[in-house]
């Protein structure tokens, strides 16, 4: 396989250089948020590289690790003669502290952790308009002891003397607290002052913009060459299929591959969708029992996923090949698979981190290396919200832009032991009725996932004066802003009520419903 990446031709204005923060993301898409274009690179990125790469601003992350640590990591310093404003976070403001000649050692008194109240000393620059005494979110152990030279306090809070920090002349700022994260009230006001006023950036990055650099880098790479798209009816890979039917039209082919692990009426809806309705060609391929036998016996969760990608790989290869030849396999990767896939070092022609992996379609799961596909992925500089944004902008209805996250293994994951087909009808017909009440109470886009799980164990039960001895379903629904952690779903109790009577009414097999109230960490989403 070709491992050549398709890439839109952006420089990023805004820079963040990740030092292993879990919020590196998020400050990517705070900046984004602003109409900006950023780009995470690793801490390694050299003075050189970004000087090449021009960005209007530097934001150092956050990161677990202590400066004064052995081998703990540090930027270029030949960043701070670069006249290129920097913001440094949390971690990122302490490493700016120590290369510019200042002190960082643990935080005398304590640690702070949680919400905090910014008293703001100086509100210019940096904190123009952020509101004295706003809370904002603290998450440190170490504390700066000396300022550097040419450095003044911009805010303190109760426990934290430097908690905003700035050299205005150099253009250098510095904050111990998370402005990315919901919890800090003002960090977007903070956020937009570094980006617009600061770096004097254009809100130039919109779902227009991007829309026209795609379509032009599309038909560029392809020219007039076939293009297949394995089809999951996912927002990501619908968006891609409309994006690509409008730069190339009839050169692309859409593969739905039908595991028999899909929701019910979804195999008959996403082709009536695609292939009558908007006149995308899709081949749909029916592989249901040969699934659903590979999965004969197999109890344990991980060993499922693996059959079924393995499976998935061998239909999608045989399938290919009868449908083709294609040059180029359009995949719906995104700008998260993107980071988490890569290493610390930058492709210096396109200034992203060098891909230690190739991220696969979620469905493809890992191509051979022997099919001579090149990859076309115009999604791969995109979120997940962004790519909502560009999805409804191409025309995309709001059943499949707004729909729950569905994992790629389907209900096979959702059947906690041997998947049967009994099962998979059982569960089928439990999950609709869950989307259907949920969906009727007006809730549908309230939560981020709303699903049925099915326990492989059985509970006796009364029904009609007779005795039962059948399944319990596990009702599961939870809210979340991007999937990382969540919380359980707080339903009215006529919700719930509905739900359940119908469960147990109308689903044969089941006699018994129970609601999952675990948030996520210590759980996860999906039970398996």
């Amino acid at each position: 396989m070709d491992d050549s990446n398709f890439k839109i031709d952006r420089k990023p204005s805004i820079i963040i250089l990740d030092f292993g923060s879990q919020y590196s993301e998020l400050i990517a898409r705070r900046i984004r948020e602003t109409e900006v274009y950023s780009m995470v690179l690793g801490y390694t990125t050299t003075a050189k590289q970004l000087r090449e790469l021009a960005p209007q601003g530097i934001i150092l992350s956050g990161g677990p690790s202590s400066v004064y640590d052995k081998g703990a990591p540090s930027p270029d310093p030949a960043i701070w003669d670069l006249g290129i404003p920097v913001l440094g976070v949390c971690y990122g403001m302490q490493v700016m502290v120590q290369q510019l000649g200042g002190v960082v050692g643990s935080a005398i008194g304590k640690a702070e952790y949680g919400k905090a109240s910014l008293e703001v000393d100086d509100p210019t620059a940096l904190l123009t308009n952020v509101e004295n005494g706003s809370t904002m979110w603290m998450s440190h152990g170490d504390s700066v002891q000396k300022l550097p030279d040419n450095f003044v306090r911009l805010a303190h809070t109760a426990n934290t003397l430097d908690a905003a920090i700035a050299s205005h002349k150099n253009r250098f700022y510095g904050v111990q607290f998370h402005p990315e994260v919901v919890h800090s009230t003002q960090g977007m006001v903070l956020i937009r002052n570094f980006v617009y006023n600061i770096c004097c950036c254009q809100p130039d990055w919109t779902t227009k913009t991007f829309i026209d650099e795609a379509i032009s880098h599309v038909r560029d790479k392809v020219g007039k060459k076939r293009v297949l798209l394995a089809l999951s009816g996912g927002v990501d890979s619908s968006t891609l299929a409309f994006l690509l039917k409008r730069a190339i039209g009839d050169q692309l082919t859409c593969m739905f591959i039908d595991q028999g692990f899909m929701r019910k009426g979804e195999p008959e809806f996403l082709m009536e969708f695609f292939d009558q309705k908007f006149n995308i060609n899709v081949e749909y391929i029916n592989a249901r029992e040969r699934f659903v036998l590979k999965l004969k016996g197999v109890t344990d969760p991980e060993e499922k996923r693996k059959i079924i990608g393995t499976e998935f790989i061998r239909v999608f290869e045989e399938e290919s090949i009868r449908l083709g030849p294609f040059d180029y396999l359009a995949q719906g990767t995104l700008y998260p698979d993107v980071i988490e896939s890569s290493g610390t070092n930058i492709d210096l022609k396109t200034g992203e981190r060098i891909a230690v992996k190739i991220k696969s379609h979620h469905n493809v799961g890992g191509l051979p290396k022997d099919l001579q596909f090149k990859l076309v992925e115009p999604l791969r500089t995109l979120f997940k919200d962004e790519v909502r944004k560009v999805g409804r902008s191409l025309g995309l209805p709001d059943e499949i832009v707004q729909r729950h996250p569905f994992p790629g293994p389907g209900l096979a994951i959702r059947i906690l032991g041997e998947v049967t087909n009994q099962k998979l009808n059982c569960l089928r017909d439990a999950d609709l009725i869950v989307r259907e009440e949920i969906a009727q109470a007006g809730l549908y886009h309230d939560v981020w996932q709303a699903f049925a799980v099915l326990l492989p164990v059985r509970s006796v039960g009364v029904m009609g004066d007779q005795r039962t001895y059948a399944w319990p379903i596990v009702l599961r629904c939870v809210s979340s802003e991007d999937g990382m952690t969540a919380d359980w779903s707080r339903l009215p109790n006529e919700v719930l009520e509905t739900i359940s009577n119908r469960i147990v009414n109308e689903v044969k097999g089941v006699n018994r419903v129970v609601l999952d109230i675990t948030s996520k960490p210590p759980g996860t989403i999906e039970w398996e």
